[in-house]
């Protein structure tokens, strides 16, 4: 039998043959190119999952991180229960900038926070794909300022994606922008609501990756 925690390429296979989730599928919620996970399972590349992406797999799937290869202790759960009902979302130990950019390898999940499921229905949220994520800088504000806390769906990415305000991933670095479609196929601005900070008016899609759209704020009174 495969142990799952010294094989997670074998023990995510598996998940996703039960869960009925395709490669395609599972790539997209991350905000990766539709043939990473299959290339990741298939061929070995990349040799490991980042630490980021191994935790939204996880809270997708609902299960723990030490079957895909994570440390036993380190667990992001979000459908777990606490007897109240409540849904357990994963907050991230990482910042997307509303600025200048932020690396997002290597970085752990921190802590959860608990949501009414009721509300979250409402919102149209899908609770396996929540993550919450806090605003560095200033380049979103006044909607966004530094220090919020965003609740990003990774459901609601690239195959959904209209205007909104969206976790992107581009030249390598974890941003919060505006994203807006722009005349012509597969084109999208990327905006700053801050005039002070750049903005990109038109871009190729596959310039960005989506990870999710961001669908609440939770912000600190000053």
């Amino acid at each position: 039998m495969i142990d799952p925690v010294h094989d997670p390429r074998a023990a995510l296979d598996r998940l996703l043959s039960e869960k009925g989730v395709d490669y395609a599928r599972l790539s997209q919620v991350i905000g990766r190119n539709p043939a990473y996970i299959q290339q990741y399972i298939k061929r070995g590349s990349p040799r490991r999952l980042a630490e980021q992406d191994r935790a939204r797999i996880a809270a997708y799937l609902g299960v723990s991180e030490a079957m895909l290869g994570g440390p036993v202790a380190r667990v992001a759960t979000p459908a777990r229960s606490r007897g109240s009902g409540m849904i357990l979302v994963p907050k991230l130990a990482i910042g997307a900038s509303a600025g200048a950019g932020a690396s997002v390898d290597g970085e752990p999940v921190e802590g959860e926070v608990a949501f009414d499921p009721k509300w979250l229905r409402d919102l149209g949220a899908d609770p396996r794909a929540l993550s919450i994520i806090r605003v560095e800088g200033d380049s979103m504000s006044p909607t966004l300022d530094d220090g919020d806390d965003i609740l990003v769906d990774g459901s609601d990415a690239a195959a959904r994606l209209r205007d909104g305000i969206y976790v992107l991933r581009m030249d390598d670095a974890l941003m919060v922008k505006r994203v807006a479609r722009a005349p012509g196929a597969g084109r999208v601005s990327v905006i700053s609501d801050n005039s002070h900070y750049r903005s990109w008016d038109d871009l190729p899609l596959s310039a960005i990756r989506l990870v999710g759209r961001v669908i609440w704020t939770g912000r600190r009174v000053r």
